[in-house]
């Protein structure tokens, strides 16, 4: 009975590579020959089709990679275990050290999402979209925590420190891009920290 050739790739090691392409220039600007080219050992169109179906597809499981790994650099935002203010702080710190860390690009995958947007397939983008809006609603949780044990002042201003750290965050992407040193980076999360201390009651 014939079983057909077997695949001559390691599939997990594809979407690893698939996703650094991803994350390096984005959906749309990622073609066919590229994804081809990154899984290599001479893959053709109807062996890539076969195992991923669709561009569209490798780049939904390339993002559920991502988000399962790299972007696990924020749980502790939701770590009812430790202080608030640490638990943002350390946010801060590991997503600043995993963006600049060798062996992939530079950067945050889900916000690098935001400057190469979909035009055909905005759907895709969902989950980025989704993971975004968990980061700041962990954000929100750490402040609100602050609050509610009493260190924080309850007024609008501090609430809006919510939208501050946020901001924050996602701009390390660019400076990441822009070989700003981390030990810069680091330091500036150092000083944004005190936006926190200033909130104190």
């Amino acid at each position: 009975m014939r079983t057909g050739r077997p695949r001559q790739f390691d599939r997990d090691e594809a979407v690893i590579r698939a996703m650094h392409l991803f994350w390096e220039q984005g959906y749309e600007a990622t073609s066919l020959a590229q994804l081809k080219a990154v899984i290599g050992k001479g893959i053709t169109a109807p062996s890539f089709y076969a195992a991923f179906g669709s561009k569209a597809a490798l780049f939904s499981e390339a993002v559920n990679c991502y988000l399962n790994s790299h972007a696990q650099v924020t749980s502790s935002l939701r770590d009812p275990d430790l202080h608030p203010r640490l638990a943002l702080e350390m946010t801060l710190i590991n997503s600043a050290k995993m963006q600049y860390e060798p062996g992939h690009p530079r950067g945050c995958m889900v916000t690098l999402s935001v400057a190469f947007p979909c035009q055909n397939d905005s759907d895709i983008l969902k989950p980025l979209e989704g993971s975004r809006q968990r980061t700041l609603e962990g954000i929100r949780y750490c402040i609100q925590r602050g609050i509610d044990n009493g260190e924080l002042i309850n007024n609008e201003a501090t609430l809006a420190l919510a939208a501050c750290f946020d901001s924050f965050l996602m701009g390390i992407s660019t400076l990441a891009r822009d070989d700003v040193p981390l030990e810069e980076v680091l330091l500036s999360i150092t000083q944004i920290m005190k936006l926190w201390d200033s909130a104190r009651l």
